[in-house]
């Protein structure tokens, strides 16, 4: 079965979504039975660079409850949209930053100093091509390739994404692919040509096939 003939879409969804929603259910038949389930979704409009960034650091390697419920904290503590000035001055007075692993508070501290003294440069990224934005961000200590390709997907909406260090990408397409068997990132590689230029839609997706609330939206 195809995809309904009558198909609503958010408003504000990237420029490219429906393109590539109607060119995934042709190719990919796991695909053509998923997207139809979630078709009144899509990636949203980003929340501001340093608010992004800060989310994935401190959801990264944590349960969807769990990041949720630190994000919360930290939120109460230097604001609804906190700002690289809020969490240096409520780092001067608690340097777990409302009760954060140490190590992801002091990532945090890292993200805002580099934002505050202007060393990282936001306003240039959406300029730049996917591998420089990655290697921008990975001067800033605690990200890596897994956290900057989260912001090239939630912040910049880059179309052709492949996190292939994503722990839950990988999940879904053993389920969906491999009928539950482990896959390499060699397999997983294989399995993404299809979804070319819009393997970020396909992940998508496919996290949503694994537990729709647990996708940060």
């Amino acid at each position: 079965m195809g995809m309904p003939q009558t198909l609503v879409l958010p408003d504000d969804r990237p420029s490219y979504w429906e393109e590539a929603v109607g060119a995934l259910v042709k190719r990919d038949r796991i695909l053509r039975k998923i997207i139809p389930q979630f078709a009144d979704d899509s990636l949203r409009p980003p929340d501001p660079p340093f608010v992004t960034l800060a989310r994935a650091l401190i959801g990264h390697q944590s349960s969807a409850k769990a990041a949720d419920a630190s994000w919360r904290r930290f939120t109460e503590a230097c604001g609804r949209n906190p700002t690289p000035s809020a969490v240096l001055t409520l780092a001067d007075n608690d340097a777990t930053l409302a009760g954060l692993p140490k190590r992801k508070a002091l990532y945090i501290t890292d993200l805002a100093t580099h934002f505050d003294n202007q060393t990282v440069q936001p306003a240039r990224w959406g300029e730049m091509d996917d591998e420089a934005v990655v290697a921008e961000l990975c001067t800033i200590r605690g990200i890596g390739r897994w956290t900057a390709e989260m912001f090239l997907i939630f912040h910049l909406q880059r179309a052709d994404v492949l996190p292939l260090d994503d722990a839950r990408l990988l999940k879904a397409i053993s389920l969906h692919y491999f009928s539950g068997e482990p896959v390499s990132r060699f397999e997983a590689r294989e399995v993404a040509q299809a979804w070319a230029p819009w393997r970020t839609v396909a992940t998508w997706f496919l996290w949503r096939s694994l537990d729709a609330a647990a996708v940060q939206s």
